[in-house]
């Protein structure tokens, strides 16, 4: 493979400097014959989609391999060098993740949920009492992380916790003891309660989610993955007559408080997290809209790019680290429109664009 030079401001720092990738790995030696391919502007770490579901067409479909490979690519594509995927339609296969040209993959197995409480045929649905042995299976399947489903949509068109706190605390421990990391998919208060409770080590969506948990999430390193590009798109559908009333009730005032959620999260210390649920590829929304929700720009770009890659343990542009860099010719921390328009990619030490 050839060798690449980049000079720029290193983000997420202010001093510039050299950049060298030399196949999948970043130095700061100087490399005979490397080649310059960006000078004088900004170098971002690689993004990451903390929470998306590639290979499916939409919710309760299969997983579609053809499919999975198009997004790989279209998330590539946008420099997105890394995908969190907290559940997957189907089990992931072993190429996706291994596959040199696509994003790097943390996936979460199969989302472990309660009887009754998950779109019809995805997942798995379980008796409380199959509920932590089967996390910590997900867990091992997905090489470290599970999925639980702790809140979902009752019958009446409310929305109501699915396992008890005793089951999802249960879980977690079962899953820590295996050296898992769970994510609980939480849109109730009384899901959201368990699994901060619990300890798990994030919370994905939050909407209901009580301010009240935020000190305790910052303490125990509960990151809090937002998701609110999807939520913003199902907002106009929500106020057609047809959707029960319960159920416009629920989002409605879980949307109205999201905003300040995410902000009063920001200052109480949590980690926020981007991420753009399904179907994935609109990254660059998710930032704005964390910034707009209150986050200073840096804080929002970070969300998808150094800190994201550092609450999953991938290291930024750093001596060694893996080579997933974005150049960009202003500082995207003051223009967030600039994140549309980096002049180079690249992904696994494939120069992309």
């Amino acid at each position: 493979m050839p060798v690449w030079h980049l000079r720029g401001i290193i983000l997420p720092g202010d001093e510039p400097g050299d950049v060298y990738v030399d196949g999948d790995r970043i130095t700061f030696t100087p490399v005979p014959g490397a080649e310059t391919i960006a000078e004088g502007g900004y170098l971002m770490p690689g993004l990451v989609d903390a929470h998306c579901h590639p290979g499916t067409s939409g919710i309760g479909e299969p997983l579609d391999e053809a499919l999975l490979r198009a997004h790989g690519d279209e998330l590539r594509a946008a420099g997105i060098a890394a995908v969190r995927v907290p559940g997957s339609a189907g089990r992931l296969p072993s190429w996706f993740g291994d596959d040199p040209s696509l994003p790097r993959v943390w996936g979460a197995g199969l989302a472990v949920a309660a009887e009754g409480g998950f779109f019809p045929g995805w997942g798995r649905p379980l008796p409380a009492d199959r509920i932590p042995a089967a996390a910590v299976e997900e867990s091992r399947a997905s090489g470290g992380w599970c999925k639980l489903i702790v809140d979902w949509l009752t019958d009446d068109g409310g929305y109501a916790a699915t396992m008890s706190a005793q089951v999802v605390a249960e879980a977690t421990r079962a899953v820590r003891r295996a050296g898992g990391r769970v994510a609980a998919h939480s849109q109730h208060a009384d899901g959201g309660t368990a699994a901060v409770a619990a300890g798990v080590d994030s919370v994905e969506h939050g909407m209901h989610l009580p301010e009240r948990l935020l000190e305790t999430m910052a303490a125990q390193r509960t990151a809090l993955v937002p998701t609110a590009v999807t939520f913003a798109r199902l907002a106009p559908l929500m106020e057609d007559p047809q959707v029960p009333v319960g159920t416009r009730t629920w989002f409605g005032e879980g949307w109205r408080r999201h905003p300040g959620l995410i902000r009063a999260a920001y200052e109480a210390g949590v980690t926020v997290l981007a991420g753009t649920d399904l179907p994935p590829g609109h990254l660059t929304d998710e930032i704005r809209w964390l910034a707009e929700a209150g986050l200073p720009a840096d804080v929002a770009v970070g969300a998808a790019s150094w800190t994201a890659r550092g609450w999953l343990g991938l290291p930024g542009i750093e001596e060694g680290a893996p080579a997933d860099i974005l150049a960009f010719d202003t500082d995207p921390r003051s223009s967030l429109d600039a994140l549309e328009h980096p002049s180079r990619v690249i992904v696994r030490g494939r120069l992309v664009r």
